[in-house]
C-alpha cells in the first residue's frame, strides 16, 4: 500500500511540474540539424537556407561577442570548402559513433538544439590534417533557426584559409 501511495504522489508531482526542461535526441529538430549539417558537408548553401530565418531575423555568434550577418557565415562556409578537402564532423570521442545532437525545450518555451563534434579536414595547400572540437547551438522559432552560437578555436582553420589564393576566396564568398 505504501508503494502505491508513493507512486501516486510521484506521478502527481511529475505531472504538475511545469518547470521541466525537456531533452530529446531523435526528435524532428535534432534530425533537421543532422540534415542541415549534411548540407554543410556538401557545400549546399540552398539546402542550408531551408532552415535559416531571413538574414534580418537571424542572430549569429561566430566565436565573438559581436553578432555577424548570415552573409559572413555563408562566406566562411565557402572559404572552408575552398581551403579544405575531406571535411568531416566526427564524434568527439572518436570511433564510428555519430556526432552528439540534442534538443532542449525550456520552461520558457525557448527551444535550442545543441551539437558537439570534432571538425576534421585536410588543408588543400598545406596537406595538414586539422581537427577542432566544436559546439554549435541553434535556437528555433516557428520551425526556423533564428540564432546560432558557434564555439571553437578558429586559429588553425584561419591559417589554412589564409593560404588559398585571393581570387578563389572571392569566388567562394560571392556564390
Amino acid at each position: 500500500m505504501k508503494k502505491i501511495i508513493l507512486l501516486i504522489i510521484t506521478i502527481s508531482m511529475v505531472s504538475c511540474n511545469n518547470n521541466a526542461t525537456i531533452v530529446t535526441f531523435d526528435d524532428e529538430k535534432s534530425n533537421d540539424i543532422r540534415g542541415h549539417f549534411q548540407h554543410y558537408l556538401n557545400n549546399d548553401i540552398d539546402g542550408l537556407k531551408k532552415l535559416w530565418a531571413d538574414d534580418d531575423k537571424i542572430t549569429l555568434w561566430l566565436g565573438s561577442v559581436e553578432s555577424s550577418p548570415l552573409s559572413e557565415l555563408i562566406g566562411l562556409i565557402g572559404a572552408q570548402h575552398a581551403a579544405f578537402d575531406n571535411i568531416q564532423m566526427l564524434n568527439p570521442k572518436g570511433g564510428d559513433a555519430p556526432i552528439f545532437v540534442e534538443t532542449k525545450t525550456y520552461p520558457t518555451g525557448e527551444t535550442w538544439t545543441n551539437t558537439w563534434f570534432r571538425w576534421s579536414a585536410v588543408g588543400k595547400e598545406s596537406g595538414k590534417l586539422i581537427e577542432l572540437p566544436a559546439n554549435i547551438s541553434f535556437r528555433w522559432e516557428n520551425g526556423e533557426i533564428v540564432e546560432e552560437v558557434h564555439l571553437f578555436d578558429p586559429a588553425l582553420m584561419s591559417q589554412e584559409i589564409a593560404l588559398i589564393p585571393a581570387q578563389v576566396k572571392m569566388m567562394q564568398i560571392e556564390e
